[in-house]
C-alpha cells in the first residue's frame, strides 16, 4: 500500500493573504498632489453681501479672455502665451506709474516701510470651449508673474530668494504683491454652445 502525501492545511491561507492585503493599503502612501493652488477669499461679512457700491476701476482691472479657439486676448489685443507674464508683470508693478495702469495706495508694511501698492486685479475669464491646457497655461503665466515679482523684490530687500525667506519677510512681500486673481465662470465668448 502506498503511502498518503499529507496536505498542507489550507483553511488559513485565505485570511493570511487578507491581512498582508491591509498591511499593504494601510503601509502604502499614495502621492496625489494634483489641482490648483488658490486661496479663496475669506467670507464676506452679512452687512456686506448685497452692497453694491463696491466698484473697482477699469484702470486697476486687467482682463485676460481666452476663447473656444485657445486665442489669449489681453486687454483688447490678441497676445501669445509666452508674452503674458511679462505683460501681466508691468501691469502689475506700474513701474512708471502709467495712468493707464493700476493707482498705487501708500500702506506701512512691516519691515518694508511706507510702500506704494497697486491696487490691481486680474479677472480671467474663459470660454465653455477652452481646453484644459491653455487654462492651466494662462493660469502658470499669471502666477510665475506674481512669484517673480516677490523674487526681485525679496533679493532687493533681503538678498534672498522669496522662497528663501522666513514666513515674516515673505508675508511682508506678499503685502507689497498681493496675488488677485478673479476667476469668472466661463461663458461662450466664441460663439456657439
Amino acid at each position: 500500500m502506498a503511502k498518503k502525501t499529507p496536505e498542507i492545511p489550507s483553511a488559513s491561507m485565505a485570511d493570511i493573504a487578507f491581512m498582508l492585503l491591509i498591511f499593504f493599503l494601510v503601509t502604502t502612501t499614495m502621492d496625489t498632489d494634483s489641482g490648483l493652488v488658490r486661496m479663496l477669499p475669506p467670507p464676506v461679512p452679512p452687512d456686506q453681501q448685497n452692497n453694491d457700491d463696491i466698484k473697482i476701476k477699469e484702470r486697476n482691472v486687467f482682463v485676460v479672455l481666452i476663447n473656444r479657439n485657445d486665442q489669449l486676448l489681453v486687454e483688447g489685443q490678441l497676445m501669445q502665451i509666452n508674452e503674458l507674464k511679462d505683460k501681466a508683470k508691468e501691469f502689475i508693478e506700474n513701474p512708471a506709474d502709467n495712468i493707464n495702469l493700476p493707482e498705487k495706495d501708500a500702506q506701512d508694511i512691516p519691515l518694508m516701510g511706507t510702500v506704494l501698492v497697486s491696487k490691481q486685479v486680474i479677472s480671467l475669464q474663459n470660454d465653455r470651449g477652452t481646453s484644459y491646457g491653455m487654462y492651466i497655461q494662462a493660469q502658470n503665466e499669471l502666477a510665475a508673474a506674481y512669484n517673480e515679482l516677490r523674487n526681485e523684490l525679496a533679493l532687493r530687500k533681503f538678498g534672498r530668494k522669496f522662497d528663501d525667506l522666513d514666513e515674516e519677510k515673505q508675508g511682508a512681500v506678499k503685502d507689497v504683491y498681493p496675488q488677485r486673481i478673479s476667476e469668472a465662470e466661463p461663458k461662450n465668448y466664441g460663439g456657439g454652445k
